[in-house]
Order: structure tokens, then C-alpha cells, then sequence
């Protein structure tokens, strides 16, 4: 089983035509996934990559029952992207574009709260169901099928865990990038919940960083409602207080955005942590008693 994506997602990439769109639309169909089109405005009729380009979304929707969408818009344009794609009804919205204004995501996320559809992103490397379905950026080779989901703000660091995991064997379900922007569609503790549901996820990587309560609130949910062992990793250790490091949401505002302090608190609710990244696989293999 997955969560959010799998070989019948019916996916369209947003921004089809442009260099971004073009090579890893070309990823996702060679990895198998149902890409059934992509649009870009004044460019519908022709084709690419084999693929009807659509001029919007909701032609997208009704010619080719597109359910989810992948977004490499520019930033200016991108939070217009992410509502024309809610508005056609799209239930899966994966905006992978980084430097979106937050101004333009806080307008997306309260406009999304009238639609059903759920976000992923944006500054993100996508969704990844192992074996079945790309929906992002991510290096479909290091992914084997398996029993471990992932939910991580870093994209590169959720490379290091997938290949972990591969190695020691236990391979993976669905891995979730939710971005490292302030303001992002799907949470820490909505990841993380999507997972502990599914009944083929035995166990769940969480990794988070320096900057807002994301991971203190998934892992107070976890405390109540947990039912499977969550290995956690928080990056940005050494980060000084009130600069930004990397990604525009890792900035330490309070003593409760340190590192240390998320640290604790997943500890306290239940959750394997581990100082190092190059722990990740090793400690998973061990919460299951393996």
C-alpha cells in the first residue's frame, strides 16, 4: 500500500515545456509513473515528451482525469499555479518551486481550506511511492520497495535516509518532502499521521530542522496516537541563534526552535533520536527489533 500517490495516480506537470518541467517529467515517466500530461498556457494541442500539453488545468482534468498535479512554475507565477490547480479539483498538489513569496503562500493556504485538495510543498523534492510512483525530484535509484515511510523538510537528507534504509534492507513505502519554507501546504503531523495509518508502513523516519513547532507538535501526536517505532533526526545542531541556515523556515527565533529542545521533546514523547544522520538506517533496524 501507499499513501497519497501510487501507479494510478493520474499526474500532469504544471510548467510542462519549460527546462525544469521537461527533464523531470522525463524522470517520472522512465521511473513508470502515469504521467498523463502536462500544461503550459498557449502551448494546448501539441505534444511533449509523447504527453498532450493543456492550456489549463481544468482542461487537464476533463480531457485526461488528471488527479494530481506537479508544479515548476516561477515563484511569481507559482501561487497562481497551486489555485488553478485547486479549483480544477485536483486532490494532490506538489509545488516543488523554491523562493515563493510568503505573502503568496499565506493567500494559498487559506485558499485552500475551501477546496479538497491537499498540498505538498512548495521548496520541496516532491513524493516518492517506491516502485510505483515519482511525483518530484528525488533519485528514483536509491529507493527499493518496502516497510518505511519518511516524512523530512530536507530533500538531501531524505536521500541519505532512503539509501540507509535500502542498504540495511527494510526499503521503503512512501517518502513525503514537505519543504522547508515557512508557511507549507501538508505539516510534520499530517505526514507523519498519513503513515502511521497505512498498514503496510511498519516503521517512520521523521526528519526535521532548526525553526517553528512542526516537529514538537507531530511528536506530541505521536506520544497519543502512535502505534509504530518514529526514528528522529533534527538538522541544523550548530545553527546560531537568529540566522537563517539554508532552507528560508530554519531560523531559530525562540529557545523552543533549537535543535536541542525539539530533540527533547521527541525523545520525551517516545521517538528514536539520533545525533547524526548516518544513524538513521542502523537505529530503525534496531526499533524494530531487528
Amino acid at each position: 500500500m501507499s499513501v497519497l500517490i501510487n501507479k494510478n495516480s493520474r499526474i500532469i506537470v504544471q510548467g510542462f515545456t519549460g527546462s525544469e518541467g521537461t527533464f523531470h517529467a522525463g524522470q517520472m515517466i522512465e521511473y513508470g509513473s502515469n504521467v498523463v500530461g502536462g500544461v503550459t498556457p498557449g502551448k494546448g494541442g501539441q505534444l511533449h515528451l509523447d504527453r498532450p500539453v493543456f492550456n489549463s488545468v481544468s482542461d487537464a482534468v476533463k480531457k485526461a482525469q488528471a488527479n494530481v498535479s506537479i508544479i515548476f512554475v516561477p515563484p511569481a507565477f507559482a501561487a497562481d499555479a497551486i489555485m488553478e490547480a485547486a479549483d480544477a479539483g485536483i486532490e494532490l498538489i506538489v509545488c516543488i518551486t523554491e523562493g515563493i513569496p510568503t505573502k503568496d503562500m499565506i493567500k494559498v493556504k487559506e485558499y485552500l481550506k475551501g477546496t479538497k485538495s491537499r498540498l505538498v510543498g512548495p521548496n520541496c523534492p516532491g513524493v516518492m511511492t517506491a516502485g510505483e510512483c515519482k511525483v518530484g525530484i528525488m533519485p528514483a535509484f536509491i529507493f527499493a520497495k518496502g516497510t518505511i515511510g519518511i516524512v523530512s523538510k530536507s530533500g538531501t537528507l531524505t536521500y541519505e535516509a532512503v539509501d540507509q534504509l535500502t542498504k540495511a534492507g527494510l526499503g521503503q513505502t512512501t517518502a513525503i518532502g514537505i519543504g522547508g519554507d515557512p508557511i507549507i501546504g501538508t505539516t510534520t503531523k499530517e505526514a507523519v499521521e498519513l503513515l502511521m495509518n497505512d498498514p503496510e508502513t511498519e516503521g517512520i523516519i521523521m526528519i526535521g530542522e532548526i525553526g517553528g513547532g512542526m516537529e514538537a507538535e507531530a511528536a506530541r501526536w505521536i506520544k497519543e496516537h502512535g502505534t509504530k517505532p518514529v526514528v528522529g533526526f533534527i538538522a541544523g545542531q550548530t545553527a546560531p541563534k537568529g540566522r537563517r541556515m539554508g532552507h528560508a523556515g530554519a531560523i531559530v527565533g525562540g529557545k523552543d526552535d533549537t535543535a536541542a529542545a525539539k530533540m527533547a521533546i521527541m525523545r520525551e514523547c517516545g521517538i528514536h533520536v539520533v545525533e547524526s544522520p548516518a544513524d538513521l538506517g542502523i537505529t530503525m533496524l534496531k526499533a524494530l527489533g531487528r
